[in-house]
């Protein structure tokens, strides 16, 4: 047994961890990176990057299908499973590689392997034993997936989640997939498109995400036409037959239905790892997720020398979240006690289902939550001309912008090239522009971008109009 010290301590070499022992080595070089399991981030190993190339192929398959609607006729398509998963893990570990590749140029003296556990605040015990005795630490454990109640009675590895997907050698007959958040729409449609039986099971109307409740009525339309969707269903049990699963379940009116499948997908939140890392013995309150309350603009919990960053925290699962609350929390840690607090980005969320669904800024439901004076702004995208021209023309556009301002607030979205109306609007909020001065801004035509423009001119007529009680606000009672 052996005894480190350190100034700083980072827990997780995930995209967190990595941004933040780089912005605490601009402080001091006295900065050990403790990983107790493989280097690779989520996005690049288990997330974002795997299923993105799971959804280009499904695409692929879905566009030659498709082009029967534009007079294209494509005869014999055919989508050879283990192919697509070939090239998904192939891809898949080439982007792992260029991350290991980088966690490993650092110097050796600054990593060290094992799971660790605080014995005090300042005090970490690896598995191995060897002690680290660090003067600040942050914790960038990440997350893993939640196994709700009909799941978690079944064997560990007989239950798939996004950690497991990725690893099949072909595709199966059939996945049901528990959950309608970002997870389940992406890798159950993706299924879907490639010819896998999948139905989607989710516990209420909510889908995506997404709290304006037109969004989502046009979201649940969109995507039920084309992806069996169970939402608002009571899942009773799951069986493990062993060649397969059984599950029953009983829909909105109440009605029992069962239907087998190969393989059961958990896609239904994400849990902080927090599980043996003695928190506590951090000297700090708990909070009901097991974990110390901390700044998001700082990363620091309370006044002590401990910080949060990353998926652990649950706030925001997304990369670029990540890697700014690393940066944010490494920094404070590494130039400890001159704790500043950093601005955030403009909130940008996207699902990469089709169409796409995506948030910008204050979402609908806070902004009704908040009191605060707010107009809407819409567009139909079904009769947008560029989007009718591929045969896009699908879902709902909506922005929300300060009565007394006219600056935009935010935005909910459902429809085609969302990613990157997505973009142009949080560089709005984060730029404070006002409704008049983006519609001051250049369109080009034809695109999609000018249903951006129809939405806006709608937004601007409401604030003209002045304030006045906004549809939908009333299911979302004041700190709702």
């Amino acid at each position: 047994m052996s005894t480190r010290e350190c100034d700083v301590a980072v827990i997780g070499t995930g995209t967190a961890g990595m941004g933040a022992y780089r912005a605490a080595k601009v402080h001091t070089d006295k900065v050990l990176l403790i990983e107790g399991g493989v280097y690779g981030t989520t996005c690049a190993r288990i997330g974002c990057m795997p299923s993105k190339l799971l959804i280009a192929a499904a695409n692929a398959a879905h566009a030659a299908q498709d082009a029967k609607g534009f007079g294209v006729h494509v005869h014999g398509i055919g989508v050879d499973g283990a192919e697509v998963m070939q090239r998904v893990q192939r891809e898949r570990d080439r982007f792992v590689g260029f991350v290991v590749d980088a966690v490993n140029s650092w110097p050796e003296a600054d990593r060290i392997r094992g799971h660790a556990a605080f014995e005090s605040p300042g005090v970490l015990r690896l598995d191995d034993g060897t002690r680290v005795e660090a003067k600040r630490i942050v914790i960038a454990t990440g997350s893993r997936t939640f196994i709700p109640p009909p799941l978690a009675a079944l064997a560990a590895e007989r239950v798939d989640t996004n950690a497991t997907v990725f690893e099949w050698p072909d595709l199966p007959e059939s996945v049901a997939v528990f959950g309608a958040g970002v997870i389940a729409l992406e890798l159950g449609q993706a299924l879907h498109r490639l010819g896998v039986r999948v139905r989607l099971f989710g516990r209420s109307q909510r889908i995506g995400g997404i709290t304006d409740p037109e969004v989502a009525e046009q979201a649940r339309e969109a995507l039920g036409s084309e992806l069996p969707l169970a939402l608002s269903s009571a899942v009773d049990t799951v069986v493990d037959e062993g060649e397969g699963f059984a599950v029953r379940w009983r829909d909105a009116d109440g009605n029992a239905h069962e239907e087998r499948f190969a393989r059961v997908l958990a896609a239904t939140g994400r849990i902080p790892n927090i599980d043996g890392l003695g928190l506590e013995h951090v000297g700090l309150p708990l909070n009901a997720q097991g974990l110390p309350d901390h700044d998001p603009a700082t990363g620091r919990c309370g006044d002590s020398a401990i910080f949060l960053a990353g998926d652990v925290t649950g706030e925001l699962p997304l990369l670029h979240e990540a890697a700014d609350e690393g940066r944010i929390a490494g920094d404070n840690a590494g130039r400890y006690p001159d704790v500043q607090t950093q601005r955030r980005r403009a909130p940008l969320a996207v699902v990469f289902c089709e169409p796409q669904i995506a948030a910008v800024g204050q979402n609908f439901q806070a902004l009704c939550q908040s009191g605060q004076a707010f107009a809407v702004g819409q567009v139909d995208l079904s009769g947008q001309g560029r989007a009718r021209v591929m045969r896009e023309n699908v879902g709902v556009l909506r922005v929300y912008a300060a009565h007394d301002t006219g600056r935009l607030l935010g935005a909910e979205m459902v429809g085609p090239r969302a990613e990157h109306l997505a973009h142009l609007l949080a560089w709005s909020v984060q730029a404070g522009l006002t409704i008049d001065e983006m519609l001051a801004m250049p369109f080009y035509h034809p695109v999609v971008e000018e249903g951006l423009r129809t939405a806006l001119r709608d937004c601007a007529h409401a604030l003209h109009r002045g304030p006045k009680p906004v549809a939908g606000c009333s299911e979302y009672g004041p700190g709702d």
